[in-house]
């Protein structure tokens, strides 16, 4: 009964293991934002979370609920007010988003 027990218990671990790999970016990807005519953004989660920042900071209900590039509109006007990118980039958690457009938004 324990080895069953066990091997129920190793199974629904990898289950969610596995699960949770799935949901996750891969290593090295990088999402690209080019509707903008300041330049295309790019956003490297790899870089937030070596700055500290967890996945569920920003994808919960309130800023970014769906794990899915294109379900929201990111504006500036948001960015200034203090929503969605804003939380963070005001210039005390991170590098404030007013004045700094070359930090973002890359021209080619």
């Amino acid at each position: 009964m324990l080895n069953k027990l066990a091997t129920v218990m190793a199974a629904v671990l990898m289950v969610v293991a596995m699960a949770g790999a799935v949901l996750s970016a891969p290593p090295g990807k990088v999402l690209e934002f080019n509707k903008s005519p300041m330049g295309t953004v790019y956003f490297d989660g790899k870089i937030h979370q070596e700055a500290g920042a967890t996945c569920v900071e920003c994808h919960n209900k309130e800023m970014f609920p769906k794990m899915k590039q294109g379900t929201i509109s990111i504006t500036m006007a948001e960015i200034y007010a203090g929503r969605l990118c804003g939380v963070c980039h005001n210039g005390q958690r991170a590098f404030a988003a007013a004045g700094n457009c070359n930090r973002c938004h890359v021209r080619k």
